[in-house]
């Protein structure tokens, strides 16, 4: 094992290495949040890939793909749909905003009266996609060097933590790229063709294995139109995936890089399923489909390879964390402290979203401005990560938990947000009602039937969009200048200012 240790910790120190390099790039707010708006299609296409692709992409693909055969793929493929609609009918729209958060966008659509609501909506999901990603470095590192549970934590979340904080966007871009490289070598490359060459190739894993597991609907057509529901509306609009599409530097970029990542989702979908297939093959009884990938891992890979799948089952859930960290603490800066700051400062003189620099900011005019910008948003990741730690450490299992933030995400969110892009009718107050009816169906929904059920994303969307279509007729339309100034901003023609204006690499 002494190879495979040293592959794992050369992994981790060339992360902090990476993050480090990346702090010398972060010179404004710009670059710090959203990699000054620079990344060409390259760094684009593996960074989102990377992000989305975490830790139950991988370690929980395989799971599910030992559990149901190869419609275990359908977890990965949804993610992969979604990330393709989002980037070849929204991304270009969402890339010519220039804004930081996803509620800054609802400011500039419905004029500047978002509530705190939809900031608070957005932070619980980023914090507890976080925590889940965190919670998975404990089962890694345990088959790596048998750490205990917290300390697993804390070495891999710190770690994350201190890259994160360097360099922000940048640090976090550097070192999903080069996570996005080890995934595809241990995961595609690797662990794919010695896990189905051991198991006897597709004839030898037919044999063994009931037919039901070649079946495309083997894990049942229910669980895969809430899988639709949940992710692939979730990758629309989710803080996580729009900070990545804010990154492009044009909106061909954000376009084509995006839809290229989400076919990058489909084989690696595929993949997983069929490492979880062989592995049922060859280890019929296991305990838990949750132990298949550690155990083809340990037992079937020669040493120096399972290091560096290991290593791929790290960057898997570090780019997710990481980039998980960063949009929570956006939002919590921009989103909900800004917010409540801005409240209690406003001035007569105060700018509206839709003119100001960045939606809502002042600009980055001087060096001072920018260093504090750059100390504060620093500050919220240090914060963020050491919530996220201690979280991590008190829970023992987060599914429930991050069903509650993704059911809260897509039901109370999804349908203003959506609304906002493509319908013009579309009212503050209709949005704000929509988000606050969603979110309290959810809610109610989850405490009747549970919270792992299906019914609560399937009434919390209904009652979303019912409520913002009757709200919004029977409210006053949005202010023509609010509609005007928008409709510039999605078409380019609001220019970017000081060091936030975009240019290529």
């Amino acid at each position: 094992m002494a190879v495979d240790y040293a592959v794992i910790i050369t992994y981790l120190a060339g992360m902090l290495a990476v993050g480090w390099w990346g702090m010398r790039r972060a010179k404004s707010k710009s670059d710090f949040l959203v990699a000054g708006r620079r990344l060409g299609p390259s760094l684009y296409s593996g960074t989102m890939a990377a992000i989305v692709l975490g830790g139950a992409s991988t370690i929980g693909g395989v799971g599910l793909g030992y559990e149901y055969g190869l419609s275990g793929a359908w977890l990965v493929f949804t993610i992969g749909f979604g990330l393709l609609a989002l980037s070849l009918f929204f991304s270009a729209r969402i890339s010519r905003l220039k804004v930081y958060t996803v509620g800054q966008m609802l400011d500039l659509r419905y004029g500047d009266s978002s509530s705190v609501i939809s900031g608070m909506v957005m932070w619980a999901y980023t914090l507890m996609l976080a925590v889940t990603s965190t919670i998975a470095y404990a089962t890694i590192f345990d088959v790596i060097f048998g750490l205990d549970r917290s300390l697993a934590i804390v070495l891999g979340g710190g770690i994350v933590v201190a890259y994160s904080t360097l360099g922000g966007m940048w640090s976090v871009t550097l070192t999903d790229m080069a996570q996005f490289v080890v995934k595809s070598v241990g995961v595609l490359l690797l662990l794919l063709p010695i896990a189905v060459y051991k198991a006897g190739g597709i004839d030898g894993m037919r044999e063994q294995l009931p037919d039901d597991y070649f079946s495309p609907m083997n894990i049942g057509v229910q669980t895969v139109f809430t899988y639709v529901l949940v992710y692939s509306f979730g990758m629309l609009i989710g803080q996580d995936i729009w900070q990545r599409v804010f990154t492009a530097r044009s909106d061909k970029v954000a376009r084509n890089g995006g839809a290229v990542a989400g076919v990058y989702c489909l084989v690696y979908a595929i993949a997983g399923a069929a490492v979880g297939t062989a592995t049922k093959a060859l280890y019929p009884k296991l305990d838990s489909p949750d132990a298949a990938f550690a155990t083809i891992v340990g037992d079937a890979l020669p040493i120096g390879v399972k290091g560096l799948v290991l290593a791929a089952a790290l960057s898997a859930v570090m780019s997710t964390s990481s980039g998980a960290l960063i949009a929570c603490a956006t939002v919590a800066n921009n989103d909900i402290w800004t917010r409540i700051h801005r409240k209690g400062t406003r001035t007569d003189t105060a700018v509206h979203p839709s003119t100001a620099d960045e939606t809502g900011g002042a600009g980055e005019g001087t060096a001072g401005n920018t260093h504090d910008e750059i100390r504060g948003n620093r500050v919220f990741i240090l914060l963020m990560g050491a919530t996220v730690v201690v979280i991590s450490i008190a829970l023992n299992d987060v599914v429930e938990a991050l069903t509650v933030a993704y059911n809260l995400l897509v039901g109370g969110l999804l349908v203003p947000i959506l609304g906002g892009l493509v319908w013009k009718r579309g009212t503050a107050t209709g949005a704000l009602s929509a988000t606050v009816v969603g979110g309290v169906t959810v809610v109610a929904v989850m405490a009747w039937k549970g919270i792992l059920a299906n019914e609560p994303i399937y009434y919390g969307l209904l009652a979303s969009l019912l409520t913002h279509l009757v709200v919004s007729l029977l409210s006053r339309p949005t202010d023509p200048v609010v509609l005007a100034a928008w409709r510039a901003r999605l078409a380019g023609e609001q220019p970017a200012t000081g060091r936030d204006a975009p240019s290529g690499v």
